[in-house]
């Protein structure tokens, strides 16, 4: 099962189905090249179930299913460990996008379905916070030996349309 997500500008219209449409404009500059993970705080005001139901409303809006979560936090309970705040993992599927690096790299299979995680943890201030992680498919990619054109275009596509969701969801937009 492939995994990707497809977001809009919000100043951008689709037409029913396309949902690779404005995928590539999602801002990535303050990204860390380095890092397989990217990560942003949920704005303050915006709850945990805003979040979820943002992350179900835009990714049904943009044709995606979303075949499994995992109540990570849950099971530490379930164990007598103290999870500390949310800690779960979402997964995402979109056939549309992403299809070119199975294509071309059926190992990257392995980094499939994309995943979204909410947890808490202490922010710069000491405070637990929530936050959004999601990990990088460009980064994914690097572990492929020589990776085609079409699969660095398709997993820079994929990641954008991942961004431009988190950052929607982290601001509880619907």
């Amino acid at each position: 099962m492939l995994i990707g997500c497809a977001g809009l500008q919000d100043n951008t219209q689709a037409a029913p189905g396309d949902d690779t449409k404005a995928s590539a404009k999602a801002d990535t500059s303050g990204i860390d090249k380095n890092s397989a993970i990217y990560e942003v705080a949920v704005n303050d005001g915006v709850s945990y179930q805003d979040v979820v139901d943002s992350l179900k409303s835009l990714s049904e809006g943009m044709n995606f299913v979303n075949p499994a979560n995992f109540p990570i936090g849950e099971h530490m309970k379930l164990r007598g460990v103290d999870p500390q705040g949310v800690k779960e993992v979402h997964s995402f599927c979109n056939l549309s996008m992403g299809t070119e690096i199975i294509l071309d790299h059926p190992e990257f299979l392995v980094f499939a379905p994309c995943r979204i995680a909410l947890y808490e943890k202490l922010d710069s201030n000491k405070k637990s916070k929530l936050f959004i992680g999601l990990a990088r498919p460009t980064f994914d990619l690097k572990n492929i030996k020589n990776p085609t054109d079409r699969a660095i275009k398709s997993a820079q596509q994929l990641e954008d349309a991942l961004i431009l969701l988190v950052d929607k969801a982290r601001k509880g937009d619907i």
